[in-house]
């Protein structure tokens, strides 16, 4: 028999929820097949076969949290595919006419034994409903199933347990006072005739829930905001974006402009490119920006590797390869780790003005919001429309006092406003 286990994820991950079962018991399985999809804190893992085989046995469910080394699934290791239940019964058939009783008797058993191995093995249960029976007690084979096939199933085990439970009730004495008594509950309101869906959080959203909830009862967190008039950046795109794209193969957006401004004001203003450990500052000279990007199960926020050192095109074409990655689930934990500033854009949702939270263990976010033509005083004598965007920057003000927020905003806003010299530059 040979065993599937959990990996070794990351430094960082010691545990993970299995989202989805790619194989199930009875499967042939080569070497290198993918077998089961793991979701992590951060990104989603598959596990492939170290050895080719029969799957025989699940021993996690879809929604079950696994450990790293434990065993998740067992295979038959001989390489081979089960042999047809086909073949067996013709056998049976044909020596039935030429068999005696007592032969008739002999093989009888041997078939019968196999009928009732779906009845009363545990496999006959997914893995979710073996463990919800062992919680609660309840014997599968008490247990109605609807499935043609006889396979019994969680939903089969909550309802049949959820029977016993009202059918006990209605035995009590107390029955009548524990329901003039609503039991509280958090997430159902005291109208339960009321339609609700339950839905469980992935973990993936779990941890960005309670990292958010960190950072906020851990930082000092402020932020400060300004405007930035986009003309110059919209008109300098507008000229050189055809020509942009036949030489990189990459459109020229607004990411690349608002990162290279970051990063030259955060060489200017170093104590929003730090963090804290104890005691002491990490100002850190390097800058690994990462962009915030919104994938289907929930905020993630994928690095650009040395931003300081990539032209216009190499940061954008970085932005679009980590932003297919996020789309397709794809993204790997090392696309993850390790940025030292982030960036954020809310209006490409709409927002107008909002207040960015920090990714911890950073200091400092940017955010970007939507663009929106406004009436601008040019001067004492002219108004003119202008398209206008708001700027953000939320930042611990544990390390980063008003002064330092507030001169790498406006440092952002007149590189933004003068993209000629960050194109000389970059």
């Amino acid at each position: 028999m040979g065993e599937i286990k959990v990996p070794e994820l990351a430094e960082s991950i010691s545990e993970g929820t299995v989202a989805q079962w790619l194989k199930q018991v009875g499967d042939f399985v080569e070497k290198g097949d993918y077998i089961v999809e793991l979701e992590t804190d951060k990104v989603n893992v598959e596990i492939t076969a170290e050895d080719s085989g029969v799957l025989t046995e699940l021993l996690a469910g879809e929604g079950d949290t696994v450990q790293v080394g434990e065993t998740i699934a067992r295979l038959t290791a001989d390489g081979q595919a089960p042999a047809p239940k086909a073949e067996v019964k013709e056998e049976v058939k044909v020596e039935e006419p030429v068999q005696q009783k007592e032969a008739k008797e002999e093989v009888a058993p041997a078939a019968e034994a196999k009928e009732e191995v779906p009845q009363k093995q545990w496999l006959i249960a997914s893995p979710a409903a073996r463990k919800a029976a062992r919680e609660r007690g309840i014997k599968l084979d008490e247990v109605p199933t609807a499935d043609p096939l006889g396979r019994v199933r969680k939903h089969d085990i909550d309802s049949f347990a959820s029977q016993k439970t009202a059918e006990q009730k209605a035995d009590a004495k107390a029955q009548s006072a524990r329901q003039s008594k609503p039991v509280p509950s958090p997430t159902v309101s005291e109208n339960s005739d009321k339609p609700v869906e339950r839905v469980r959080m992935s973990r993936r959203r779990q941890t960005i829930a309670n990292r958010l909830v960190e950072v906020q009862q851990t930082a000092a967190m402020l932020t400060t905001f300004n405007e930035v008039d986009m003309t110059a950046v919209m008109e300098l795109r507008k000229r050189r974006k055809d020509k942009f794209f036949e030489q990189h193969d990459v459109k020229l957006g607004f990411m690349s402009f608002f990162t290279k401004a970051v990063v030259a004001a955060l060489k200017k203003y170093p104590l929003l490119n730090a963090e804290i450990q104890g005691n002491e500052l990490v100002i850190k000279k390097f800058y690994d920006i990462g962009i915030a990007v919104s994938a289907p199960d929930g905020l993630v926020v994928p690095v650009v590797r040395d931003a300081d050192r990539k032209t216009f095109a190499g940061i954008e074409g970085s932005i679009l390869e980590l932003g297919k990655k996020a789309r397709d689930n794809k993204l790997a934990l090392g696309d993850l780790q390790g940025g030292t500033f982030t960036i954020t854009n809310g209006g490409v949702f709409g927002s107008l003005m909002s207040t960015p939270i920090l990714n911890g263990p950073q200091v400092g976010i940017l955010g970007m919001h939507k663009i929106q033509t406004r009436p601008i005083a040019i001067d004492e004598d002219r108004i003119e429309n202008r398209p206008m965007m708001y700027i953000a920057l939320s930042y611990d003000h544990r390390i980063v006092d008003g002064k330092e927020a507030v001169g790498f905003l406006v440092t952002v806003k007149e590189l933004l406003e003068d993209p000629e010299t960050l194109l000389l530059e970059g």
